[in-house]
């Protein structure tokens, strides 16, 4: 077979090498339904064939919005980029608005949609955009379904016009529009090419222990974003079965049911993981209580490669077989390896994971990077806790001056869409400015250390780094969401999204009389000095000047529907001040 140079590649790769009976797995109606290989690729050819007949042309763009990763999704991925098209992944849980925006500068003409609440989203900013239709993966009263357009691409007799159109993709053209969730203002839209991407996948390859053709992976992350559309890409090239999660609430029912190898995370979800196992774990009594706790300290002191010596392993065997088995045991039993990605890992997290027999292998990357520019991974000694691995083979990481990472690679993006000024404000030559921080060791590892963006002075000249006071705090059971501020301020504060979940299981345990409504437990004197504990502990691990001073509850949860999250769980600063305004000037105007 020719070299892997365009994305549709790879599944032709894997017919080849691997034509697997169970490609692609999909849960509908309580059954999980198996794609093959050549079933996948004969589905994806009709839907070219379709689109040829509907006039589609080189560089048009078609949008797709699905609220949970599906085999549809591969399918028409395939379909659209081996005609030439390019395809614009749309987050679903954006508004109606963004859909118009992002719909609107893309120059989209078709939409493919998973479900009815997306479809409806579409449908009322519809007549504002250039779409032609939409087609739906489920059966939706008035909307076309997306099985129409094989029936539509059944004549395979025209097959050679898809295969020409194939043959006329180009490595160096673009592939695929991904619009930035961004923080501020509106979203940008970045262009990878399919040399881009393709690069990028296969210098990812040796870094995953994958068992060709006999590892199970489990997908939930976003497809929509580039970090979990490479691994598809990854796992279609390793000849893997690829198991679509039903939704981010049942991947522990999901990976019980096929027991995975692999999956990809991100440190929120793997936060909640633990906050729940610690929280079932402090309802013990007795001799289990006992032995629970004395595993997470031990959890708590993992070092990777037996660097603790054989009297440590020998107690970590044991809390293994008494302990973190369990922990196994609510994601299937044979998960050994999570990659995580996003935003930082607190490393007390990768320790405890670790320890339990789960590797998490944390990497680091940007949409612009398409986007991996380094991962750890556990053979080799390429993983050291607290960084996020080495770089990959073809990719160049510099620090500059100020400690800001520079890249510069296959992988960085042709540019942002129909925005040049933008695109030059991150280019330096080859180099791309990813605006984070960081530092690379003697050993090679990348540690990110912060985001240039975020850092901050306090009216007293000195700088603070957000972003590692949050994750500390956020290692509290207590707290959810944490936000530190005080630029130009006298000292730093914190806004403070309470986990109400666990404190009312908190309240019910320790029989304190507190109404169990948001409202009330942020006004309760009680949680506030019980949060103060908190705040206090994590000081300790602070230089004076960074140590948070006051904070102030929110009832609200933080969350992307209300505008305080982006779709990839990162917080909207500007958005969270905004809203809070009142709640800083009650901090900082008190004496």
């Amino acid at each position: 077979m020719k070299p892997i140079t365009r994305l549709f590649d790879f599944a032709y790769y894997q017919l080849e090498n691997h034509n697997l009976e169970s490609a692609l797995i999909t849960k509908k109606d309580g059954n999980w339904v198996k794609t093959s290989t050549k079933e996948y690729l004969d589905k994806a050819n009709a839907l070219s064939r379709a689109l040829l007949k509907l006039g589609i042309q080189k560089g048009d763009k078609i949008a797709i919005i699905s609220t949970n990763n599906r085999t549809e999704w591969c399918i028409v991925d395939v379909g659209v980029l081996q005609v030439g098209a390019q395809n614009i992944p749309i987050y679903p849980t954006i508004s109606s608005k963004d859909y118009e925006y992002v719909l609107n500068h893309s120059e989209a003409i078709y939409c493919f949609v998973s479900d009815e609440e997306v479809y409806n989203k579409v449908l009322k900013v519809k007549d504002n955009t250039k779409l032609k239709e939409v087609y739906s993966f489920d059966k939706i009263s008035g909307c076309k379904n997306y099985t129409e357009l094989f029936e539509l691409g059944a004549d395979d007799s025209t097959q050679a016009a898809v295969e020409l159109r194939k043959s006329e993709v180009l490595p160096s053209d673009l592939a695929t529009i991904i619009y930035t969730s961004g923080t501020t203002g509106k979203p940008k839209g970045v262009m990878l090419s399919h040399h881009n991407i393709v690069e990028n996948v296969l210098a990812s390859v040796p870094r995953l222990p994958l068992i060709v053709g006999t590892s199970r992976v489990l997908s939930f992350l976003p497809l929509c974003h580039i970090f979990e559309r490479v691994l598809i890409y990854i796992y279609q090239h390793a000849g893997v079965g690829i198991y679509f999660a039903e939704a981010i609430d049942k991947i522990g029912e999901n990976a019980q049911e096929i027991k995975p190898n692999l999956m990809s995370v991100v440190p929120r979800l793997l936060e909640k993981v633990f906050n729940k196992i610690n929280a079932k774990g402090s309802e013990l009594t007795g001799i289990k209580r006992a032995l629970f706790f004395w595993a997470i300290k031990l959890g708590e002191k993992y070092e990777p490669y037996q660097a603790n010596g054989i009297w440590y392993e020998l107690q970590l065997k044991v809390a293994r077989k008494l302990i973190f088995s369990k922990w196994k045991a609510a994601l299937g039993g044979e998960l050994n390896t999570m990659v995580s990605g996003s935003a930082a890992l607190h490393p007390r997290l990768a320790r405890m994971f670790c320890a339990s027999g789960m590797m998490i292998m944390e990497g680091y990357g940007l949409t612009e990077t398409s986007p991996v520019v380094s991962v750890a991974m556990h053979s080799n000694n390429y993983f050291k806790l607290g960084t996020v691995g080495k770089p990959i083979s073809n990719v160049e990481v510099k620090i500059a001056e100020d400690g800001e990472i520079l890249i510069k690679g296959p992988n960085v993006m042709q540019g942002y869409y129909k925005d040049p000024e933008k695109t030059a404000e991150v280019m330096s030559g080859d180099y791309f400015h990813t605006g984070d921080k960081g530092e690379i060791d003697a050993d090679g590892f990348l540690k990110i250390t912060g985001r240039k963006k975020e850092m901050f002075k306090t009216s007293g000249g000195k700088y603070i780094i957000p972003t590692l006071i949050e994750n500390d705090l956020k290692e509290s059971n207590f707290i959810e969401q944490v936000m530190v501020i005080g630029e130009n301020q006298k000292m730093p504060a914190a806004l403070i999204q309470l986990n109400f979940d666990f404190i009312n299981d908190w309240i019910k345990r320790k029989n304190i009389n507190i109404d169990s409504t948001p409202e009330a437990i942020c006004a309760s004197d009680v949680i506030k000095e019980r949060i103060q504990v908190e705040v206090n502990k994590s000081n300790l691990h602070f230089g004076k000047w960074e140590q948070v001073k006051k904070f102030e509850l929110t009832p609200e949860v933080w969350s992307i529907e209300s505008g305080h999250l982006t779709p990839t769980m990162k917080m909207k600063r500007s958005v969270i001040f905004e809203l809070y305004k009142d709640l800083t000037e009650k901090i900082y105007s008190e004496n």
